[in-house]
């Protein structure tokens, strides 16, 4: 038996990275997946990989920072379903803008637009679902960054902090109806985001980037996606039976000191990395 057998698992931003890997897992679990993402040819191709390993998936588009698109999901699964068990609030979007009094406005909005109040609406619409089979378990993808700042990045450094204390707030409303509502923090995981904003493997501004986290993370690594997907189907899973409002950091140890201090100029530590 898989440890979600029979239930119906939402991830959001399912086309790549950490939503792809949760999905796959998800449903080798037993899940029937619901692979929600406004990237319509990446996700289907996650589908039909799914349903060719015998797993159960479809494909819906989603918007998370438009009301109306949300809703639509939320129709469509009251629909097809009645209910669902597991929501994974995942999506999101992140890129540097500078210094506050440089930070243009439209940026700031987008990313608290799709990051907070996409994960907002999406449980908003989607939590009344879990109310018909009187349980659930609602994950959300907030960072490091919400725990700490980011030079550069204030847009979506508030976004995430926003994402941590939501959850609590959920956690404490849903307790008593049977809703389970956590986070997980990941740290720098090797994902298509961090091409996107740091630059390839194949790329020099890549390499360097990497080489730098490798080196300051204690693990002397970067995640990968489906380390953050073990921890999610943890929480989708009844094994968390009594765990709720909690936000749980995966990134190799790197939250886990107050500055680099030696790490700076010890050369054995540096060298020491995978």
């Amino acid at each position: 038996m898989g440890r979600l057998d029979q239930k119906v698992a939402v991830v959001t931003g399912a086309a790549t990275g950490i939503g792809e890997a949760t999905v796959k897992l998800f449903a080798n679990e037993g899940a029937t997946v619901v692979c929600a993402d406004i990237n319509e040819e990446q996700v289907e191709d996650t589908v039909q990989k799914i349903k060719e390993d015998g797993g159960n998936a479809e494909y819906h588009y989603l918007d998370v920072s438009v009301e109306e698109s949300v809703q639509n999901l939320a129709d469509h699964l009251k629909e097809t379903y009645g209910s669902i068990d597991i929501l994974f609030n995942n999506a999101g979007i992140d890129e540097e803008g500078g210094k506050v009094h440089e930070y243009p406005v439209e940026l700031f909005d987008r990313i608290i637009s799709v990051d907070l109040r996409g994960t907002f609406l999406s449980s908003k619409y989607l939590i009344p679902l879990m109310l018909e089979g009187g349980s659930g378990s609602i994950i959300n993808t907030s960072s490091m960054s919400g725990r700490a700042a980011d030079l550069d990045r204030s847009g979506y450094n508030a976004a995430k902090g926003g994402i941590t204390n939501f959850t609590k707030a959920m956690a404490i409303d849903y307790a008593r109806e049977g809703i389970r509502v956590n986070s997980i923090a990941p740290g720098t995981i090797e994902t298509p985001l961090i091409d996107e904003l740091a630059g390839s493997k194949q790329q020099d501004q890549g390499k360097e980037f990497r080489e730098a986290n490798k080196w300051v993370t204690p693990m002397g690594r970067l995640g990968r996606p489906e380390e953050v997907a073990d921890v999610a189907l943890f929480l989708a899973s009844d094994e968390s039976s009594y765990v709720t409002g909690e936000d749980i950091t995966v990134d190799g140890g790197l939250m886990a000191y107050t500055w680099p201090g030696k790490m700076l100029i010890d050369e054995k530590w540096k060298n020491t990395t995978e």
